[in-house]
C-alpha cells in the first residue's frame, strides 16, 4: 500500500513537472512561483536552481535554462507573469509592428486581470480586448496593425507622430487604409478625428 502511495506521488510529480515545462516552453522557458505552486513542483524546482537547470528572472520570476536570450525576452517574461492573459499594446505594439519612429521608454500591456508586478519600466492598462484585436507574436500576443493604430488615436502621441504611424501602416501594407478608416468609426470623436487627419496625409 505505501509503495503505491509513493509511486501515485511520483508520477504525480513528474506530471506536474511536464505540465510546468509545457507552460514555459509556450514563454520562452519563463514561468512564475505561482505556476510552480499550482503544479507541485516546488521541490523540482529548487533542485532545478541548485543544479542551474533553473534560473531566476525576477521576483516570482524563473526560467528554464538553455532558452537562448533574445531581443523579446523581456515581452515573454511579461506574458509568462499574467499567465497569457497580457498583450502589448500601444507605442510598444508600434515598435513591434515596425510603425513610426515612437522609440517607448516603457513597456505598454494591456491585461483582463492579474496581480501587478512592481517594475518601474511597466505600463499595465486593465482592459478586455477580444480575439480579433490580437495576434500572437509567438511567445506573447501583441494588438494587430489596427488596434494598435487605434489605440494610438486614442492615446495623447503627438499628431505628427499618430501621422507617422498611420503613414506607414498602410505604405508598408500591415493595414489598408479604408480598414483603418471603418474601424475609426467606433472611436470617440476626438480620437476619430486625429485618426482621420492622419489618414488624409498617409
Amino acid at each position: 500500500m505505501a509503495g503505491d502511495a509513493a509511486a501515485r506521488a511520483i508520477e504525480s510529480a513528474e506530471q506536474g513537472w511536464r505540465v510546468l515545462r509545457r507552460w514555459a516552453g509556450r514563454h520562452a522557458g519563463f514561468f512564475t512561483t505561482r505556476q510552480v505552486l499550482r503544479t507541485g513542483c516546488a521541490a523540482r524546482v529548487r533542485v532545478g536552481l541548485g543544479d542551474g537547470s533553473v534560473t531566476r528572472a525576477g521576483v516570482g520570476l524563473l526560467r528554464l535554462a538553455g532558452w537562448p536570450d533574445g531581443p523579446l525576452d523581456e515581452y515573454a517574461m511579461w506574458a509568462a507573469w499574467f499567465d497569457g492573459g497580457a498583450a502589448v499594446t500601444h507605442q510598444s505594439a508600434a515598435e513591434l509592428h515596425g510603425l513610426g519612429r515612437l522609440r517607448p521608454r516603457f513597456l505598454h500591456l494591456s491585461v483582463r486581470a492579474g496581480r501587478l508586478p512592481v517594475a518601474p519600466r511597466l505600463v499595465v492598462l486593465r482592459r478586455s480586448l477580444v480575439g480579433a484585436d490580437v495576434e500572437s507574436a509567438g511567445p506573447f500576443l501583441v494588438t494587430t496593425p489596427v488596434r494598435t493604430v487605434l489605440d494610438l488615436a486614442e492615446a495623447d502621441i503627438a499628431q505628427t507622430a499618430l501621422d507617422e504611424v498611420v503613414a506607414d501602416a498602410v505604405a508598408i501594407h500591415r493595414c489598408a487604409g479604408e480598414e483603418i478608416r471603418e474601424a475609426g468609426t467606433r472611436l470617440p470623436p476626438r480620437a476619430a478625428t486625429r485618426l482621420y487627419r492622419a489618414l488624409a496625409v498617409a
